[in-house]
């Protein structure tokens, strides 16, 4: 490695050496990578945009200098967006609910009966 940034962080992400430029092949796409930021240590990561990147280590460096200058930023995540998997919008009816939830309130269940039936059948 050769990379002579002051960065540690740059430095960590083992880039090979920094004099060899990127090189992109005839017909070769970048993939889309979607960013995810946390503001500070024990909260959740929120999604921020995307960035293009041949791989994901780049996708991490494009991501810390796009998304991680501006605001504060402890820790980012990138996804490739073709492996993040969803339902499709025919599939809503799977999220629908029982709003009753009669079955949550104990006065529905007759147990009671059941004890004072166990109680009694019981020889001294």
């Amino acid at each position: 490695m050769n990379n002579q940034s002051f960065d540690p962080r740059v430095n960590r992400l083992k880039l090979g050496n920094a004099d060899e430029p990127i090189r992109v092949e005839e017909g070769e796409n970048w993939n889309i990578y979607e960013v995810f930021h946390q503001e500070k240590r024990g909260a959740h990561h929120e999604h921020v945009g995307c960035v293009h990147a041949p791989d994901p280590q780049m996708a991490l460096v494009f991501a810390k200098e796009q998304f991680g200058r501006r605001k504060k930023c402890v820790n980012l995540w990138v996804v490739r967006s073709a492996d993040i998997l969803a339902f499709d919008a025919e599939d809503e009816d799977m999220f629908a609910n029982n709003q009753e939830k009669t079955y949550r309130d104990a006065s529905g269940f007759k147990v009671m009966e059941k004890v004072n039936k166990l109680k009694g059948s019981k020889a001294p």
